[in-house]
């Protein structure tokens, strides 16, 4: 029986949900749920000068509205810092790990004196080799004594079989001077005791996994499975950076597209299985594997985000789809919508998601179930309701009053309307939108009609002929 998967996403908490960390946490959240295995979430706050409170919640509401639930509590690495200088101790008791006295003045001066002459500046420390005896009562680090000769390999799921020469590695540090441990180690401890059989991440980390793997070996023990992902590139073809605009999670949300669109797409920034664009959570899941990962980086382009959300809108069931929206007035401050509201907003749900492409446009069609009597039109819609067009308002109201309250009938009604007065049916249709939304952008008038009923529909024409001309 094969062992269980067990990925993990270890975001550093200083600052937002960036987007390409919420692709690697989609990725193995995919990886392992597909599989059966355990995602977990470690918070990286060893950096205790950048590290915030606010940063890891931003980071938790991420994933929360990505829909990537994690297993288990979030580990803190910070909270850890015991357990990862004792695996630096026993290492140094192994003889793997060595005591280093060297101060950082001691140090700067070889790399000062390495560069002047030409030489390598890869710091060898003098007390790699040094007879204890020798050692001053002074505070010391402690390195990893890292091999000098062959060569690390990495077997890496996405970039292949990469080879780093040791001589070009230095003795890294596992422990400062001041007791406490360094990044590069405390990663493979909590990755080791975590359990974790595969680690996706970004690819700026691959030099990171030469020296990684040297701790693995130290300790005797197995090496989790690298894969090593491209970063993701603004449309320009350069690396991410605020000139193009969105950078975190939270951006997206309230931009307001759908969690299930974004994931979606997310999934499909670098990764492929074959000619498939929209696809399900439990597709993605099923078909998610680390050889459809391209080692290019991935581009940005956020007109598929926009066609795919069009197609996860129509796909939405619309009481789910409504909770989302509910979700993004609250993330962009707008007021909660009322009961009437809620119950209008869903009974419209079919209409105003067709065609969207974000929560907004979907608000700005429901306008007509949103507002109340009475009316105010905007103005382009004002404009549409001239002395003219509130007659032949005023000409339908009695007609509509004992119609049978469906499409066919209230269509045939309108359209004999607009051939008595030799008009296309257009130009009805817009006074009538701006009599029953107050916009000249909105559902079609008679699925407006049938949404608001028959007391409302002719309250509001009532409303509308009434009004002077502005």
């Amino acid at each position: 029986m094969s062992e269980p998967v067990v990925t993990r996403f270890a975001p550093s908490p200083t600052g937002f949900l960036h987007i390409g960390g919420a692709r690697t946490a989609l990725f193995n959240w995919l990886y392992a749920r597909g599989r059966g295995g355990k995602f977990l979430l470690r918070i990286e706050d060893t950096d205790r000068a950048r590290s915030t409170p606010e940063a890891t919640e931003a980071i938790l509401k991420g994933l929360t509205w990505l829909g990537l639930d994690w297993d288990g509590e979030a580990v803190s690495q910070a909270a850890r810092a015991d357990r990862h200088a004792e695996v630096a101790r026993e290492m140094l008791a192994r003889g793997h790990a060595y005591k280093c006295f060297s101060t950082q003045d001691e140090i700067e001066a070889f790399r000062e004196a390495a560069r002047a002459e030409g030489r390598s500046t890869l710091f060898q420390s003098p007390w790699r080799d040094a007879d204890p005896a020798t050692h001053p009562a002074a505070p010391y680090a402690i390195r990893l004594k890292a091999p000098r000769d062959g060569e690390t390999v990495i077997e890496d799921a996405v970039q292949g079989r990469v080879v780093f020469r040791n001589d070009q590695l230095d003795d890294m540090v596992c422990l400062r001077s001041d007791g406490s441990p360094t990044y590069m180690l405390a990663v493979v401890v909590d990755d080791h005791d975590m359990g974790v059989t595969h680690i996706i991440r970004g690819d700026d980390h691959l030099n990171n996994a030469a020296r990684q793997v040297q701790v693995y070996a130290a300790m005797g023990w197995d090496v989790p499975v690298f894969a090593h992902i491209p970063l993701i590139h603004g449309e320009d073809g350069k690396k991410l950076s605020k000139r193009h605009g969105a950078l975190g999670v939270e951006d997206y949300q309230r931009m307001g597209y759908p969690a299930a669109a974004l994931r979606n797409y997310l999934a499909r920034l670098g990764w492929s299985h074959g000619n498939d664009e929209f696809f399900t959570d439990d597709q993605a899941r099923a078909w998610f594997d680390l050889t459809g990962i391209n080692r290019a980086p991935a581009r940005l382009d956020l007109k598929k985000l926009d066609h795919l959300a069009g197609l996860h809108f129509s796909a939405m069931d619309d009481a789910a789809a409504l909770r989302e929206l509910e979700q993004y007035l609250a993330v962009t401050g707008a007021p909660a919508l009322s009961p009437q509201q809620r119950e209008g907003l869903l009974q419209a749900m079919p209409v105003v998601k067709e065609k969207a492409k974000n929560f907004n446009q979907i608000i700005e069609k429901a306008h007509f179930v949103l507002t109340t009597r009475p009316i105010e039109p905007d103005a382009k819609a004002s404009a549409t309701l001239t002395d003219v067009s509130r007659g032949i308002l005023a000409e339908l109201t009695p007609q509509m009053q004992n119609a049978s309250w469906e499409r066919d009938r209230l269509e045939a009604i309108v359209s004999d309307c607009a051939a008595k007065h030799g008009l296309g049916l257009g130009k009805i249709a817009q006074p009538l939108r701006a009599a029953l939304a107050g916009r000249t952008v909105s559902p079609s008038v008679f699925d407006m009609m049938l949404i608001l009923g028959r007391d409302e529909t002719l309250a509001r024409l009532a409303d509308a002929c009434n009004r002077t001309s502005g």
